[in-house]
């Protein structure tokens, strides 16, 4: 777990928490419905084919593209891409596949108390009109860097959000589950980060292994 020399001076110095959203506050299954379930489904009816078949095609185009372009992370060009129809009524209807971490509500509330809360995403808006459904209100700023920024999650993407939410890279705690973009890149830029490691199976020693854990940090313990 990374140290500080003061757990006061960190928590004194900190204005805002910001953190991550899938793998960190809510789970994948609502991502992985949308990517390996209803898409291939629906390819495998449009084109007549065994959802094996589908789920292989699929997966070969979506390699193609690669997660360092923005078409990546955005269901309508698959759709369109696809002629599947349009994406926010099929996202509507996996609602339910949305699943919160058990210690997400709780830290969201006990932290909003003293710090202003905040999202930085590499989702796009359509993915977080959903994820953060039932949390949305307890955000006071939520950024997509795919859909407000058009980048990933780099070190530029942190800075332009220190600038708007008019804050001292270091006034700004930031937590994911993504080691480069949660915590390399924000790292770079002076934010107090923090790689999140549910599983423990990073091989990084100093990440948290649950959000309680960053309360309890915030809380001097």
């Amino acid at each position: 777990m990374l140290q500080f020399q003061s757990m006061t001076a960190l928590k004194d110095a900190v204005k805002v928490v910001s953190f991550d959203v899938e793998g960190t506050m809510v789970t994948t299954d609502f991502s992985y419905a949308i990517w390996f379930e209803m898409i291939p489904q629906r390819y495998a009816q449009r084109y007549g084919l065994a959802i094996e078949e589908a789920i292989r095609k699929i997966r070969k185009e979506y390699d193609s593209v690669g997660d360092q372009r923005l078409e990546w992370y955005d269901v309508q060009y698959w759709f369109t891409r696809f002629d599947l129809g349009r994406a926010d009524i099929a996202m509507e209807e996996l609602q339910n596949r949305v699943n919160y971490y058990p210690d997400t509500k709780d830290v969201l509330e006990k932290l909003g108390k003293r710090y202003k809360l905040s999202v930085a995403s590499g989702s796009p808006r359509p993915f977080l009109k959903h994820l953060l459904r039932d949390v949305e209100h307890k955000f006071s700023s939520i950024f997509s860097s795919t859909s407000d920024f058009k980048k990933v999650k780099t070190a530029d993407f942190y800075r332009e959000i220190c600038s708007r939410l008019g804050v001292e890279a270091d006034q700004v705690v930031h937590i994911g589950d993504n080691k480069q973009f949660d915590f390399l890149e924000p790292a770079t830029v002076g934010i107090r980060a923090f790689h999140l490691d549910r599983e423990g199976k990073s091989g990084n020693a100093a990440a948290l292994r649950n959000l309680a854990q960053l309360a309890d940090l915030l809380d001097g313990r």
